[in-house]
Formats: C-alpha cells, structure tokens, sequence
C-alpha cells in the first residue's frame, strides 16, 4: 500500500488537504480531507435579532462577505415581507460585482496561474512575469474600490440593512468608480488574452452535474428564484425554498465539511456552473470572451471554472460601469430604507457568490428574533464534486508517481477555488431531507 499525503494545500482558503491510498489493484481511497473548526455562526444568530444577523453571518468569510451579507438579507426580507426598492436592488447589484471582480481576479492570477507558469507562488510568479502580477492587482483593487464605495469597507459591509441601505455613495465615489472601470475594461481585455494564450491542461476530466441559481432578466448573482441542475442533458428546475432536496447534506469520516448529491451524483456549483446554466443570459461582450475561451458547451474539464471567471470579470467591469452610469445620472438622491415589522415566519435567501450557490435560511419568531438559522456554503456543495474528480486525476497518472500526482491534485482542487473555512458548519439533522 502507497499513501500519499497532502497535509496543507497551499494557494487556497483555509486549511485542507488530500489523501490517497494506492494499493496493488490500484487507486484505494481518495479523500479530501477538511480539518478546520467548525465556524458554529448559525449557533450564534439564534436567539438574536433580525439586524444582527447580517453582520454576524458575513464574519463566516472576508472575500465573500458581500455575497453572505445580501443571503442573510434576502432572507429577513422574505420572513418579514419586505420588498426593498429598484435602486436598492442596483446598488446590490453592484456591490456584488465588486466582491466577484475582487475575488476572481485574486483566484485566476494568484492562486490558479503560478500552476500554468510552473512557479510556486504568486511572489515567485512575479520575478518573471510582473505585468500579471500588477494586473491581477489592479484589478482585485478595482473590486475592492467597488466595495468600499457601495459597502462601507472592503470587506464585511455596513452600510447594507434589511430594506436598502444605512447610506449612499457620492457623486464624487462614483465618478471616482467610473474611472477606474474604464481602466478595468482595459485590463479585463489583456486578461482575455492572457487566458487564451494558456495551454489546455488534461487534470480530473469527467463528466460533472452542475447547480446554480437560475437568473431572470440579465446575467447577475441575486436575480432567481429557482436553482436548476443540469445533468447529462437533464434539468431539473427546484424552487429556492426546497433547496435541502439538492443540498442533502451528510457527514463523512474524513472531513469537518459535509458532502452533498444530487440523486446520489456529485454536483459542482461556481462560475462553470453559472455558465451551464445561465449562459443564454451572457451579455454580447461576455459570450464573444467565453467563444474565445472555448467556453460554448458543457464542460467535462475542472479548469474550466478558471476561465469562467475570466468571462464574468470581462461581464461584470461591464455590468458595474453601467450601474455606476445609472447611479450618476441619477444625481444625489438618498433613499431610506423600507419600514421593517418584524413577524413569525421563515425566509431562504441564495445567492451566487463567486464560489458558488450560497444559502441562507432563517426561522423568525414574531418578535424578530432568529429561531433556527441555516446557512449552506459554495465549498461545502463543492466537496464531493472535488473528491470525485481527484479520484479521476490520480487514475490519469499511470506511473503512479508521487510528485506528479501532488501537483495534479493541488492543481485540480485550486481550480474549484475552494474557500475551506467556510465549508465546515452545523446543520440540524432533525430538519435534513
């Protein structure tokens, strides 16, 4: 019997690793093991009231705080019948764009592409290729710029609340915005090509089931209200609310994060999957850069999620400077945000954070205070999926060399851009389906 042990997989989020087992018949065991702690932040709302929730449940991640933010507030707002307003729905819109414009920008040229350049870090991908290096910057700088304006800070927004918002950019962050976003068209186009330019890479192919929010009207994170997962050439369409039907959510031995099936098939969720699903919604400019990228069917091919990206930054920079166009011409117009009167009842709120489908779902007594919180996460949905296809990308490698297999599975497991701290939760197994 071989073991090969991956105890810490670098250029990812959080703390994981990969295990495998090579006995004489050949592949044993592969497992993807994560070890962090469980987060207990669904513990911790309940009992708490209705405008605390946000901010406590952004804390589960810092790169997807917007996305948690706006679930968590989806929710409220549907326990509670609040309907927030057009602008307030624009200005989500954009917030959302900037944690997707930051986060994409960090995976694709400092995680995913030292792999493709055969260099170790993003540091060391640097001493010989600065210009990607002050691309990728750039561009994470111009989502983070988007955040603050719209958000209050970077990261963890404040100025988000059930209703609409607590305050309003000024002309002057917007004209500041539109700026740079001319600017980010400029380095979007170089990422195209840049992306283009890279050689396919065989690692973990087989075919995959996806699942992602259903998007109405225009391609966005937060406009649906169904999930659909696509199967060998079936869809099945689930309502937002009955989301534990594909969820399903169940331990494993080796893992602190749960693993979740789709009539008993991993499912993969994140940007190839949003591509699956809602590429008929693709801008014009977005679906010249995923026909340029090769991105015009269902994939097989894991690495395939890197380039997605890549076409939503190219949808997004577009997306977000016509926001900001709207917002200006909108003049200096503050809104308040929608009366609240909190009442008993149950709310699910999902989202497409840059990872993936994220979940949150809540059960309000009628003071407003939180009954039972649920909150499922882009990674945890991913986890079978990963392991799935890392049994696959060690069955490619033939020799059975260590070395290779190491880089191969790091290589595969970046591309689904995990976020590990964010995978590991609680559950109620007396509400499981």
């Amino acid at each position: 019997m071989t073991r090969i042990v991956i105890d810490h997989l670098a250029r990812v989020e959080g703390h994981g690793g990969v295990s495998v087992e090579l006995g004489d018949g050949g592949v044993e065991s592969v497992h993807f093991d994560v070890i962090e702690g469980a987060r207990l932040l669904e513990g911790i709302v309940r009992g708490r009231p209705y405008d605390e929730v946000a901010p406590i449940t952004s804390r589960i991640c810092a790169i997807c705080s917007a996305a948690h933010t706006i679930a968590s507030l989806t929710a409220t707002e549907q326990a509670f019948g609040v309907v927030p307003s057009a602008r307030t729905e624009r200005l989500r819109d954009l917030m959302l764009r900037g944690e997707n414009i930051e986060s994409h920008a960090l995976h694709v040229f400092l995680l995913a592409l030292p792999d493709y350049f055969g260099a170790p870090s993003a540091i060391a991908l640097a001493t010989e290729h600065r210009e990607v290096v002050d691309l990728a910057l750039r561009l994470k700088q111009l989502g983070n710029a988007i955040q603050e304006v719209v958000a209050g800070r970077a990261i963890h927004p404040v100025t988000a609340v059930v209703g609409g918002f607590g305050s309003w950019p000024t002309q002057n962050d917007l004209l500041a915005l539109r700026e740079g976003l001319l600017q980010g068209r400029e380095d979007v186009a170089a990422a195209v090509d840049l992306m283009a330019s890279l050689p396919p890479v065989d690692i973990g192919r087989s075919p995959s089931a996806y699942a992602a929010l259903r998007m109405t009207g225009f391609y966005g994170y937060a406009s649906g209200h169904e999930i659909l997962v696509e199967s060998s050439g079936r869809t099945v369409s689930v309502p937002v609310t009955a989301y534990r039907s594909i969820t399903r959510e169940q331990t494993v031995p080796h893992s602190h994060a749960k693993h979740s099936r789709w009539n008993g098939t991993p499912f993969m969720v994140g940007a190839i999957a949003r591509l699956a699903v809602n590429g008929d919604h693709l801008p014009a400019g977005g679906a010249r850069v995923a026909q340029r990228l090769g991105l015009t069917g269902e994939s097989d091919d894991p690495q395939d999620n890197t380039r997605a990206q890549v076409v939503e930054l190219a949808v997004d920079v577009d997306r977000a400077l016509e926001l900001v166009e709207h917002l200006l011409a909108e003049g200096d117009c503050v809104e308040a945000p929608v009366p609240v009167t909190p009442r008993a009842g149950t709310g699910t709120g999902a989202i497409e954070a840059p990872r993936g489908l994220l979940i949150h779902s809540y059960r309000y007594d009628e003071r407003g205070l939180v009954e039972e919180a649920d909150v499922v996460t882009p990674t945890a949905l991913n986890a079978a999926s990963v392991e799935h296809r890392l049994r696959r990308a060690v069955e490619q490698v033939s020799d059975r060399d260590a070395a290779r297999i190491r880089r191969r599975a790091e290589m595969l497991v970046r591309a689904y851009d995990p976020c590990i701290s964010c995978a590991v939760h609680v559950l109620d197994a007396r509400r499981a389906v």
